[in-house]
């Protein structure tokens, strides 16, 4: 039997005048033709088993903006193995060059396609490209290209994260205000800036001159204090809210946290503490680097203030919330019955997928996530693959989040996938 794949082009793809072939279909079977796809939107017609001729409308494949991936969507009544992941009729996955599709429930019967995306340069570079003059992308304190840059408000004007937390830790021994180093307005907040930080790091890959030495580097890391957003007042009121009867008896100053208000165990807020606001509650904190209590998740670097508040027995109220002491504790401490919506970026269907995976291995949640807590700290997990800050310095007593940490992530479900695909 000849095998050929044929395209057809979807009602709304056909009016694309390109006939540019951006992706094929490769068979296993070296003897039969690849199927070519030209359209941005085209539906797989071929034959799909070994024992028979006809031919089939078995999958539509839709191309992704980011031109390096595509969505395929399940047409026919039978179900589609994509890497070994089970596609039912009308579901849809994301294929990336070198997915192994195979057009049926089973290996057996059923020919083998591998998804491949053309690297000709018409093809791939097909992106918007931004010229930006390397001068305009330099702190204006160090005169560098920025390096793990932050961006300061309301002024919005961007320096490298070292060079910016020496500007305020100065400030702040000054018992000043902290003004932007660029042009000298008030700073309110400060916090990271990842579109910036890509920027910066295309630059560095184009143009290796601009790269500093690793001491310099790692210098300029040891000052960095700005990891979540930081807020930085004056402790005036400088916010719109609603007017109260207390604001007739206020001397002028915005509480931020309960330490604004009254000393807690030795401490009490100045008009000039830097806060961080909580990414659970919302409520604010003061910033105490090298307190000894954590404030951030190691895995995000996202800011919460159970941890903090609990350690020094503080309960929340109505103008001042405090998040649950669970929010933020050491990775093992962790109790987790349920799979959390954030471990598959709320995509349900993934989650039903790795939720049946482990029903099917006999297995409950908290062993799997046991075991490879266990696997994490042996270093027997590759954290290259981990999208982690700080992947090699964590370890299980940790304080992280723990959809944050990765225990529930692709690292966990590719060999959940496997495991039970082979069973």
């Amino acid at each position: 039997m000849e095998e050929r794949g044929e395209c057809s082009a979807s009602a709304s793809a056909s009016a694309n005048p390109s006939d540019e072939i951006w992706a094929k279909l490769v068979l296993s079977d070296e003897r039969y033709s690849d199927v070519q796809i030209s359209s941005d939107e085209k539906v797989i017609s071929s034959e799909i088993s070994a024992t028979s001729n006809d031919k089939h409308s078995w999958c539509k494949i839709v191309r992704n903006p980011d031109l390096c991936s595509a969505t395929m969507e399940n047409k026919s009544q039978n179900t589609i193995l994509v890497d070994g992941v089970k596609v039912h009729s009308d579901d849809t996955i994301v294929i990336k060059d070198g997915s192994q599709i195979i057009p049926g429930p089973d290996r057996e019967g059923f020919v083998s396609y591998k998804f491949h995306i053309m690297s000709g340069p018409d093809i791939c570079q097909r992106q918007l490209k931004i010229c930006v003059d390397v001068n305009h992308a330099k702190c204006s304190i160090c005169l560098n290209l920025w390096h793990d840059v932050v961006t300061v408000a309301p002024c919005l004007h961007n320096f490298c994260n070292g060079c910016f937390s020496e500007w305020l830790r100065r400030s702040k021994e000054r018992h000043s205000a902290v003004l932007c180093p660029q042009c000298r307005a008030v700073v309110h907040f400060a916090g990271k800036n990842h579109f910036l930080r890509t920027i910066a790091e295309d630059m560095l890959r184009a143009d290796s001159s601009l790269q500093r030495s690793h001491d310099e580097v790692a210098l300029l890391d040891t000052y960095a204090l700005v990891r979540s957003n930081l807020v930085i007042g004056s402790g005036k009121k400088n916010r719109k809210r609603a007017y109260t009867p207390l604001d007739d008896q206020s001397d002028g100053t915005y509480h931020q946290c309960q330490q604004c208000v009254t000393e807690v165990a030795g401490f009490r807020c100045k008009y000039d503490t830097v806060h961080l606001q909580c990414q659970a509650c919302g409520g604010m904190m003061p910033s105490r680097t090298g307190f000894g209590i954590p404030q951030y998740c190691s895995g995000c670097d996202r800011s919460f203030c159970g941890a903090y508040w609990h350690a020094l027995g503080v309960t929340g109220n109505g103008s001042y919330p405090v998040c649950s002491q669970d929010t933020l504790r050491p990775i093992s401490d962790h109790s987790i019955s349920r799979i959390p919506l954030l471990a598959h970026e709320k995509n349900l269907h993934e989650q039903n997928i790795t939720d049946s995976c482990i029903r099917q291995m006999g297995r409950t949640l908290p062993d799997v996530i046991s075991e490879w807590i266990a696997k994490f700290e042996n270093r027997e997990i590759d954290r290259r693959r981990m999208m982690l800050n700080h992947a090699e310095m964590i370890t299980a007593r940790t304080f992280g989040l723990l959809p944050q940490v990765g225990v529930i992530s692709p690292v966990l479900v590719s060999p959940l996938y496997t495991q039970t695909c082979s069973a």
